[in-house]
């Protein structure tokens, strides 16, 4: 039985892509009860997708009278509802918000969309690539040259599992305090636009221009970067701050051959070279054994398959095996009430009338 701080917690989850299974996926570790319900006739999720696991899965026809009336019955019994469709998918289904708190005052009901529940835009397809340039945060992350998309990471899990996960939460406590559930509209233009607060307010004060590579923390400053060794491997810095930059020019050997002021932003080109040419000078594994357990602010550049064998991330265990699978941990941390995978993704299907009769 599960004893994460969610324990207790009753989530009906409408399957979908992207954030919305990922935050049903934390809520699972977390304790919670996620039931999935899945289109009828749809594959198993596979064994290697993570955020597939720790729920029990039933399969509908949602185009049935009858899968709809099962659904109320459920959300009837639930604390939560997640879904992800476009606006208006539900409500045409016999499944929106309005009919579901009808049913269930104290529902909490979060929506997971790109771009929100209205807006010129809010009918249209798009994937976090649209949803990160409409904020002017893509604009802001990449080279000189042309912006890179990091990943679906700042729009999709940032912006909408994080701030999905933070709501719904949000919303349980109100509902528990007062009985009154509520909609949570999430939609990951207007979460990865907060994500960007401070870069807007630096932006309104002067602090940011406009070019990448010309500011502090997208890779302008010589000290907050990348940097390939002599393997043809990276490692980071981060020596912001004036004793941390101190002792990365100590470390590198290049105290005597840089001569201007840190924040001399003209001559940052400059010093970055100089950096560069004394980085190359060494492996990976030999700024590791120069630079590991000093103040520079360093750590090695690592891909998907080494990290989980680093000392730092074998000590603390933030990787774990699920399924025959090398996955992160549940994180964060609890004292009292630690978060667990329940159980690897599963082809399994479970019968409403036993979620129903559990959850009674």
């Amino acid at each position: 039985m599960a004893k994460g701080p969610l324990a207790g917690v009753k989530v009906l989850e409408f399957a979908g892509l992207g954030p919305a299974p990922l935050a049903g996926m934390f809520l699972s570790d977390l304790g919670a009860d996620v039931v999935e319900v899945a289109r009828e006739g749809t594959p198993p999720p596979p064994s290697t997708r993570p955020d597939a696991r720790g729920r029990r899965r039933v399969a509908l026809n949602l185009k049935t009278p009858e899968a709809v009336a099962t659904c109320l019955d459920l959300a009837a019994q639930a604390d939560v509802v997640i879904e992800g469709n476009r606006p208006g998918v539900m409500e045409r289904l016999g499944l929106g918000p309005s009919t579901m708190l009808a049913r269930n005052p104290r529902l909490v009901y979060g929506r997971m969309t790109g771009w929100g529940q209205s807006g010129p835009y809010a009918h249209t397809a798009g994937h976090d690539i649209n949803y990160l340039s409409l904020t002017g945060v893509l604009h802001a992350i990449g080279t000189a040259e042309r912006p890179v998309p990091p990943l679906n990471l700042a729009a999709d899990y940032g912006g909408g599992t994080m701030f999905l996960i933070m709501g719904i939460l949000s919303a349980v406590l109100h509902a528990r305090t007062t009985g009154e559930g509520q909609v949570i509209d999430v939609a990951m233009t207007d979460c990865a636009a907060y994500l960007a607060s401070l870069f807007y307010g630096m932006h309104a004060t002067g602090m940011w221009k406009e070019e990448r590579e010309a500011n502090l923390l997208d890779g302008g400053a010589h000290f907050y970067g990348v940097f390939e060794c002599a393997d043809g491997k990276w490692i980071s810095i981060g020596s912001i701050e004036p004793q941390f930059y101190a002792l990365l020019l100590e470390k590198t050997g290049t105290a005597e051959k840089i001569v201007h002021p840190q924040m001399d932003r003209a001559a940052w080109p400059e010093m970055r070279e100089v950096l560069r040419e004394a980085i190359r000078g060494k492996t990976r594994d030999e700024w590791c054994a120069i630079m590991e357990g000093t103040d520079v602010c360093f750590a090695p550049v690592l891909t998907f398959a080494e990290a989980p064998h680093h000392a730092h991330n074998v000590a603390r265990g933030t990787f774990v095996e699920s399924g025959g699978t090398t996955v992160p941990a549940p994180a964060p941390r609890f004292s009292a009430t630690p978060a667990a995978i329940q159980w690897p993704p599963s082809d399994a299907l479970h019968s409403t009338a036993e979620v129903l009769e559990s959850w009674r």
